[in-house]
């Protein structure tokens, strides 16, 4: 079997979702973009689905697309793909990943300018030629434009919560060498940045060379940059590259301090320890005057020798942790342990893949007290949202399910629409009878900033409202945040009580970690949620956790931290 990943078999059946939406074709587009999305977030690797031969129990994956699954398992490939890929320029296909081009726009493009590519669009747009076409204008073109600065920026990072699996598996083999003493994935992926440029991994090892063979035959490995005895690297799916570097012991946590980051941390920190006459590196901690050894084995004595309070990673971008830690006022930031529950939940009764039993025992595995199922309301069609009566009746059965299941509790909320003068698409005679009501914007991005503000506060003041979802509507390398005044939103958020969520999922995690930071001025609560489609997407609530302490949220500011009987209290449940 061909060792290919989760990812590169989403990634084709994506591939071929844009093509067949090129050629018109209905329906069978969003079937296979439903099935991509459900096996890029499997907690399993496709590969154990099909050896015992159960590909066809993805949520999405029917015979046709677990055939073509078989085959890109089996050789790599996938002939389907291939042919449809010669009925149009390859650079047209690129151009798919553009904000705001859909298929027909695109293919209006190709067919009256015969553009190609994205350096010819780019070149149409910035010459003025497409604002002339029928359906595009001035507005249409300077998105455009947008657009493909914001796809060139996207192909230099790659989303945390996609390659962290890729980086902890390969962790995981080396660790199970005997020849590895130490190790430790450092760079921006221990930060927890939302998005990677590449991986770094640091070990110790007295054997160093059998390890460096036994890296470059990864069967991740798409190919070698170089091997060397203390630095190799690779290049993974994707074109993901990974550095592989062996340190001494006794410089290890000097080593894992200096690769972990961020630059400009590391700029500070250096200051401190010439101030001390000392000398900071990858090596280790030394005097300058006496050459003696002050640190290097372990990372916490290097920050202990500079009298700092340790400072965790996730801090470490120069905003305000050194000062803190000279000050010994650091955070104590929000773990995964402190989360108690899961407030918004999609299940089949709309665009999930799951039953309301199914999210709420794979919540239980995820250690949660609570969860509420939260699906679409009418208005969102494209994910069959739910009618009121529809709503009610989803409560009714919560209720039934309720009376059944005693690891868990199970809320009765929606996830409503938010319209253009920032009304709900539920009736408030609907809303009163649910247990939260997550509120959210899915269409109309481009308005001013007044526009986009307002709507969400004039949804923040509907009495219902417990909580506002995905609050600035980024999707990461393909969408920016509204134009919004955040803070008005924050101090409407503290007048009114209403939260806002922390969206989980790899490509939103919004609030940002820069939110949050400004957050932390106001007294408001914050909710980490994963707005999950499927028992696989539970599991995001870890990227969610590493957001919130990147923005140096403590317990306290999160609302699910609280025990269910806590939180029955504050909703008056």
């Amino acid at each position: 079997m061909s060792h290919v990943k989760n990812t590169q078999i989403a990634k084709k059946l994506y591939e071929i979702a844009d093509i067949l939406e090129l050629k018109g074709v209905s329906f069978k587009p969003r079937a296979y973009r439903r099935a991509a999305q459900n096996i890029e977030s499997l907690a399993d690797d496709i590969g154990a689905y099909y050896k015992k031969k159960k590909l066809q129990e993805i949520p999405g994956v029917g015979e046709s697309i677990a055939e073509k699954i078989e085959e890109i398992l089996e050789t790599g490939e996938l002939k389907y793909l291939q042919d449809l890929k010669k009925e149009f320029p390859g650079g047209l296909l690129d151009m798919m990943d553009i904000q705001g081009l859909g298929p027909k726009k695109l293919m209006k493009l190709h067919e009256n300018l015969d553009i190609k590519n994205i350096e010819e669009l780019e070149e149409a747009a910035k010459n003025k030629r497409i604002q002339d076409l029928e359906g595009f204008g001035k507005t249409s073109e300077k998105n455009i434009l947008e657009g493909i600065e914001m796809f060139k920026r996207s192909q230099e990072r790659f989303l945390l919560g996609h390659i962290l699996p890729i980086s902890n598996e390969i962790e995981e083999e080396l660790k199970n060498q005997k020849e590895v003493n130490m190790i430790a994935v450092a760079g921006s992926i221990r930060r927890k940045r939302e998005t990677i440029g590449d991986v770094d991994i640091l070990i110790t090892s007295d054997e160093p060379e059998t390890i460096m063979d036994f890296f470059v035959e990864l069967p991740q490995v798409n190919r070698v940059l170089s091997k060397g005895r203390t630095k190799s690297t690779i290049i993974a799916a994707d074109d993901l590259q990974i550095d592989l570097r062996v340190v001494a012991d006794d410089s290890f946590g000097s080593a894992l301090q200096y690769f972990t980051g961020s630059k400009a941390h590391n700029i500070k920190l250096r200051r401190l320890a010439l101030d001390k006459n000392w000398k900071l590196s990858e090596y280790g901690l030394t005097d300058n005057e006496t050459n003696e050894r002050i640190a290097g084995k372990e990372e916490e004595k290097i920050y202990e020798a500079l009298g700092l309070a340790f400072i965790e990673p996730e801090l470490r971008e120069d905003r305000g942790e050194i000062e803190a830690a000279l000050a010994d006022d650091l955070p104590n930031l929000v773990r995964r342990e402190d989360i108690k529950g899961d407030l918004h939940i999609h299940t089949k009764w709309s665009e999930g893949n799951h039953t309301i039993e199914e999210m709420a025992e794979g919540a239980i595995k995820q250690g949660h007290e609570y969860i509420a199922i939260c699906d679409h309301s009418g208005t969102l069609q494209i994910a069959q949202g739910l009618e009121d009566e529809e709503i009610m009746e989803q409560g009714k059965k919560i209720d039934k399910i309720n009376e059944k299941m005693d690891k868990i509790e199970i809320l009765r909320g929606v996830e409503a629409n938010i319209d253009k003068d920032g009304k709900l698409d539920v009736s408030n005679g609907t809303l009163k009878d649910l247990d939260f009501v997550v509120a959210s914007i899915h269409h109309g991005f481009k308005k001013s900033q007044k526009e986009m503000t307002n709507r969400i506060i004039e949804a923040m003041h509907n009495d219902y409202v417990n909580c506002i979802g995905h609050p600035t509507g980024r999707v990461l390398n393909r969408r920016d945040p509204y134009d919004l005044d955040i803070s008005k939103i924050f101090k409407t958020a503290e007048e009114l009580g209403v939260f806002l969520e922390l969206n989980s999922q790899p490509d939103r995690l919004d609030l940002s970690d820069v939110n949050c930071l400004e957050a932390r001025k106001f007294d408001l609560n914050i909710v980490i949620n994963t707005d999950s489609h499927n028992r696989d997407h539970l599991r995001y609530i870890d990227l969610g956790v590493a957001t919130a302490r990147r923005g140096w949220l403590e317990r306290n500011k999160i609302f699910n931290t609280l025990s269910f009987s806590e939180l029955k209290k504050e909703l008056n449940l």
